[in-house]
């Protein structure tokens, strides 16, 4: 069964006001059967715009994702974040179809790598060129989809009409194959067919809720 993800970007404009937020949150997300895939680690904005934090929630399915952030007891903790930072929460399905595999992909660290991605296609037949070339390449620097379409909501702010979602060994490969020959190439490809707001972000090893 596919996954369901809380994927976030966040200003804290008061961090003492937002600590009782944040307090509350483990028994919730322990009841929902959460776990942190980025929690405000290193990142590096490459297109487009972002917030000043970046956060990837896994749950078991896409039901139970919507269920947690409509649950009495996280719409009461919103209340304690919102007069001390903006938010943009989107809450999407994750991908679960068959992925390419390649043997030789780098050799996963404690902490992984994340591409987060929100764009506008204006120009899908065009697109598409782009999308098989990433697909032909990605597979050797160990990247795969966490999300990619299927469906979503996005219960607080705004942000593009699509949300895409991968993995890598680490952040140096999620770094590597952005900053590569193969994925520049790639890249190219888009150009005046899609308008991106990307992250590569630095995925989370410590104490889970």
């Amino acid at each position: 069964m596919a996954k369901g993800y809380w994927i976030g970007r966040v200003d804290v404009r008061d961090e003492e006001g937002y600590k009782p937020y944040a307090a509350a949150n483990p028994p919730i997300f322990k009841k929902y059967g959460a776990r942190f895939v980025v929690r405000a680690g290193k990142h590096e904005c490459l297109e487009g715009t972002s917030r000043s934090r970046n956060v990837v929630i896994e749950f078991p399915d896409y039901d139970t994702a919507l269920a947690c952030y409509r649950s009495p007891e996280y719409q009461e903790n919103v209340k304690r974040r919102l007069p001390y930072a903006t938010a943009d929460i989107v809450i999407a399905e994750g991908f679960d179809d068959p992925q390419p595999q390649n043997s030789s992909s780098p050799e996963m660290a404690a902490k992984k790598g994340y591409w987060l991605g929100h764009l506008d296609v204006t120009d899908p037949a065009g697109y598409n060129a782009y999308a098989a070339a990433d697909a032909a390449t990605r597979p050797k620097f160990g990247g795969r989809f966490l999300v990619r379409g299927g469906a979503r909501e996005v219960p607080e702010g705004t942000v593009r009409s699509r949300t895409a979602l991968l993995e890598f060994p680490s952040y140096d490969a999620a770094l590597t194959y952005y900053r590569s020959p193969d994925y520049q190439a790639a890249k190219k490809l888009r150009a005046g067919k899609a308008e991106f707001d990307f992250v590569i972000v630095e995925g989370y090893d410590g104490p889970q809720p």
